[in-house]
């Protein structure tokens, strides 16, 4: 049976994505002392195309080319059916001695940054692993916290956040959907 929902809010259309995401890219500036070391791990889906938007950001600020890994980390998921755990295919030079910066769309419960943390340390030891999101809704079931947000956005049990990115959906938006009650 497929739950119907409705959209409740629209938490950020495509000129304030923009904007919070460009806020992110000057607050990296500011904070990362080796900003020349940063690689970006985008999560799949969503995070690949927000690391890359802030690789462009952070190339246009400092002149620099920051290199982006996509990361696909549903084989370290603890809350998914187990399938071969090996390595992602990312080379260690690119994680060895580094800073790390992961990108992804919503921090929930943490698992998603869990399970990134364990893909990354698989392949070697970053100098620093910070995490930027470009919405926090709350609810964390592990002790997992965003260094750059790009908004939070308190939600309900009933309800979930809808990430659009105009590279993979057509559009940016960002949507609080509820569940309608049967």
């Amino acid at each position: 049976m497929v739950q119907a929902h409705t959209v409740k809010a629209t938490v950020l259309d495509a000129p304030a994505l923009s904007r919070a995401w460009r806020r992110i890219a000057h607050e990296v500036i500011e904070r990362q002392p080796q900003l020349d070391r940063l690689v970006l791990v985008g999560i799949v889906t969503r995070g690949v195309p927000l690391a890359a938007r802030l690789a462009l950001q952070l190339q246009e600020l400092e002149g620099m080319a920051v290199p982006i890994v996509p990361l696909d980390v549903r084989a370290y998921r603890d809350d998914l059916p187990r399938t071969s755990v090996r390595p992602p295919d990312i080379p260690p030079e690119l994680i060895q001695g580094r800073p790390i910066l992961l990108v992804d769309d919503v921090l929930y419960h943490g698992r998603t940054i869990r399970a990134a943390l364990d893909a990354v340390m698989a392949v070697g030891r970053p100098s620093a692993i910070q995490l930027a999101v470009l919405v926090d809704r709350g609810h964390r079931e592990l002790p997992i916290r965003p260094d750059y947000v790009g908004k939070n956005v308190p939600t309900a049990g009933q309800e979930w956040i809808e990430v659009h990115l105009d590279e993979v959906d057509g559009e940016d938006a960002v949507r609080i959907l509820e569940r309608k009650a049967a």
